[in-house]
């Protein structure tokens, strides 16, 4: 799907949704300087304008870098050990490995062409400042453009002062319709969003230039002023404004006048607000990043403000400019944001009530829910609506496990937390950050007991995947023993999975049968079902091919195949997928094992799955290689390197039986093709961008190949009901809910859903509900 995956595009710039207004000289400036320097900041007071300027700088400079821009937002980041994850995460790069992400970082950018754009680096300035002393010398065609309310002040780095706009002189209008002073324009330009029709005349100009002046010329100042339009004439805020200057004036003469004067505008900004929306304004002052309604009324309502005030209070917030409305994240929920400056502004409001402990408490409370849902859904046909929703949640969850691991006595329901988020951590990409939290939760609170054993078999599920088989195998121990000791059975199923797990990666592939049967038979006495159980039969399904009992394999394989048919779950059956393909590659039915290879590249493809995009391309190998395809295999080898560095980790986590597989695939395509044909052919597959390379894979048309803007455009095939069922499956609802919402028979749902999959030439659900998502994004953006 475009404009999600790593590999397919080439940086994360988002659009403007406002105009940029002048900075000519700035942006020369600032272009010619990031020429000659690998390391530019851009520093300035709040509100200067330095994230715009330097989004803007690295839009027009994209194409120089082959490799992408990519903005790495440092604004809500308040664990500073978590900076180099994420920007790990902002580039693409999901890590699986052990590597520590600023290692995973210079392997990934050593030998590309990439800017960086680390904005808002002040309250991670040496932290900052130590990554890039790292990362250049190691990636030479890297180069970084930084904001920052200072300077990072390491060796290299060249500074760019960003000054507020040039000032007007309310005596001397310019002549004919060009506003020429740039204050002017953009006070004008954002004052014909809340009153279109307004116009900078003879008879408003000096007011205007005057309010610029009082402003600095603060381009953030100069903006909520105007916003204050839609309420009052240019004389009335100019009226207020200096009553205001006049106030601060007489108060701390040695904070600078700029700051003064910003300050003034949020003060200003405050006052106009109603008693309720500058309570509600503090209160949401908790959320980091983005956040919902439902989010807003669960942990802002009570203490004084009404749960059915909220609304009104919050579409006040909007109005004035203090709560962004964000629109492109395309879900059925608006939601909102501070900007950091306003947010801030309304944290120190809170603490100076008294509120932040209280609220920090629900807030945490909340995003603990948001996760103990998401681990209840997941295992079920909502598997994408829960990966979105959770993703949108990710600065929130942050700050969440920060809450309980920096506050006394919350470190067992951080650890708790952490291990709930295994869903998160292991299924959507971020397993070196869950690792992290877990590590954290871990060292921090010692005491034995469940929540301790649960979170402990967690994190070593993620190591053994990472590869750290010692740590994993460490954790293991310490849960199998606990479970023992309390004949805690639950637990101790998943111990012993954990230990199937760590054979089966390390080729151990008799005790991993063992030991699978083992886990699965517990589960089975305990009623336990979910994914992590359905990657129990996968792992038995591939241990029971490679020690060579392919029948039983292939009867393993249909049982858990039908599993996940009846509970609609579609991630793990991806992975049982890929032990029936390696079954029936071994038995030579290479058709059948193509047929299920592809089913499980295009699930795993609607999840965002690199790494199982990686497995599946390097069994497509194999198995076109058995199959006499030889130049196709050897492509498809080239697709499988240019991938595995994304997954950050080591081609099929460096377990000797695929490698042997692999080496097996590339020696018999060489003796067919010759070295120098199967070079060629593996560079083929090397060049082809991730979506490309999917394509190829799956023999279809890539996505990128549609121009972005037919995607916009182009008429939905599906009928308005069509449309309605296609969203309720989008949403996760089974064929009897669906029914039961539309009012309609069961079988008419059924029938609904089986032509339009006709319709889009789909094969599951899984695909009709990315398709779905993807539609509804970009008819947001």
């Amino acid at each position: 799907m475009a404009g999600t995956r790593a590999g397919q595009r080439r940086g994360n710039l988002p659009a403007e949704v406002t105009s940029f207004v002048g900075r000519g000289g700035e942006l020369s400036e600032t272009r010619r300087q990031l020429t000659s320097s690998r390391l530019l900041t851009l520093t300035g007071i709040g509100g200067v304008g330095k994230t715009r300027l330097a989004l803007r700088v690295a839009a027009t400079v994209r194409r120089a870098f082959a490799d992408g821009v990519w903005l790495v937002e440092l604004a809500a980041l308040q664990d500073r050990t978590l900076l180099e994850q994420t920007v790990v995460d902002a580039v693409g790069v999901q890590d699986r490995s052990a590597r520590s992400p600023r290692e995973v970082l210079v392997g990934h950018l050593r030998g590309k062409q990439v800017l960086l754009v680390l904005d808002n680096c002040e309250h991670l300035a040496d932290r900052c400042a130590g990554l890039a002393a790292q990362l250049l010398p190691a990636a030479p065609g890297l180069r970084i453009l930084a904001t920052s309310r200072h300077a990072l002040s390491t060796p290299g780095e060249h500074i760019h002062a960003v000054p507020p706009l040039l000032l007007p002189d309310p005596d001397r209008m310019p002549r004919g319709e060009h506003l020429g002073n740039e204050a002017i324009r953009l006070f004008a330009e954002r004052s014909v969003l809340v009153r279109p029709g307004f116009e900078v005349a003879a008879d408003n100009y000096a007011t205007i230039a005057r309010i610029c002046r009082r402003l600095d010329g603060l381009p953030l100042a100069i903006e909520l002023a105007a916003a204050r339009l839609r309420a009052l004439s240019p004389e009335q805020i100019l009226h207020r404004l200096d009553d205001r200057f006049r106030l601060l004036h007489a108060g701390d003469r040695a904070v600078l006048p700029r700051h003064q004067t910003l300050r003034t505008v949020v003060d200003w900004s405050f006052e106009l607000c109603s008693p309720l929306e500058q309570q509600l304004w503090a209160r949401v002052s908790v959320f980091a990043g983005g956040f919902d309604l439902d989010a807003v009324e669960a942990v802002c309502a009570g203490d004084g403000i009404d749960r059915d005030q909220l609304f009104e209070l919050m579409a006040g917030l909007v109005d004035k400019s203090i709560v962004i409305r964000q629109d492109q994240h395309g879900g059925p929920e608006a939601r909102y944001r501070l900007l950091d400056t306003l947010r801030h502004y309304g944290r120190d409001t809170l603490r100076a009530t008294g509120e932040e402990p209280v609220l920090r408490r629900r807030h945490r409370d909340y995003y603990l829910d948001v996760a103990e849902r998401g681990k209840a859904d997941w295992f079920g046909p909502a598997q994408l609506a829960v990966f979105a929703r959770s993703r949108a949640a990710h600065a929130n969850l942050r700050l969440a496990l920060e809450y309980c691991l920096t506050t006394p006595g919350e470190s067992q329901t951080g650890l708790h937390l952490a291990a709930v988020l295994h869903f998160y951590w292991y299924s959507c990409g971020f397993l070196a950050e869950g690792r992290h939290w877990l590590d954290q939760a871990l060292a921090l609170d010692t005491q034995p007991g469940r929540t301790r054993a649960t979170a402990l078999w967690t994190s070593a599920h993620i190591a053994l995947v990472q590869g750290d088989f010692a740590a994993s195998f460490a954790m293991t121990e310490e849960c199998h023993d606990w479970a023992q000791q309390q004949d805690d059975q639950t637990v101790l199923a998943y111990a012993v999975f954990a230990r199937g797990a760590a054979a089966w990666l390390s080729g151990d592939f008799p005790d991993g049968l063992a030991l699978a049967e083992d886990a699965l038979a517990r589960f089975d006495t305990l009623g336990e079902l979910n994914t992590t159980v359905l990657l129990g039969h996968s792992m038995l399904i591939v241990a029971a091919v490679f020690a060579g009992d392919f029948a039983r394999g292939l009867a393993l394989g249909r049982r858990a195949l039908a599993i996940s048919e009846r509970h609609g779950e579609q991630w793990a059956r991806a992975y049982t997928l890929y032990g029936v393909t390696v079954a029936e590659w071994r038995l030579g039915k290479v058709a059948r094992a193509i047929a299920y290879a592809k089913e499980s590249m295009r699930i795993v493809h609607a999840f965002n799955d690199i790494f199982g995009m990686a497995m599946f391309v390097e069994q497509l190998a194999w198995v076109h290689g058995a199959a006499g395809e030889a130049e196709r295999a050897a492509v498809l080898l080239g697709v499988a390197h240019r991938i595995w560095p994304l997954t950050g980790t080591k081609p099929l986590m460096g377990s000797p039986p695929f490698l042997a597989a692999r080496e097996a695939c590339e020696q018999q395509a060489r003796r067919t093709l010759g070295d120098h044909a199967f070079q060629a052919a593996f560079d083929r597959g090397t060049t082809l961008e991730l979506d490309q390379a999917v394509a190829y894979a799956l023999d279809e048309k890539p996505a990128s190949a549609i121009p972005a803007t037919a995607t916009k455009t182009v008429a939905s095939p599906l009928t308005p009901r069509e449309q309605q069922v296609a969203e309720l499956v989008a949403d996760g609802l089974s064929n009897k809910d669906i029914a039961a919402q539309l009012m309609i028979a069961q079988r008419t749902a059924e029938a609904h859903i089986g032509h339009i999959l006709t319709k889009l030439d789909f094969t599951t659900r899984v695909q009709l509900a990315a398709w779905f998502i993807e539609q509804r994004e970009c008819r947001d953006r």
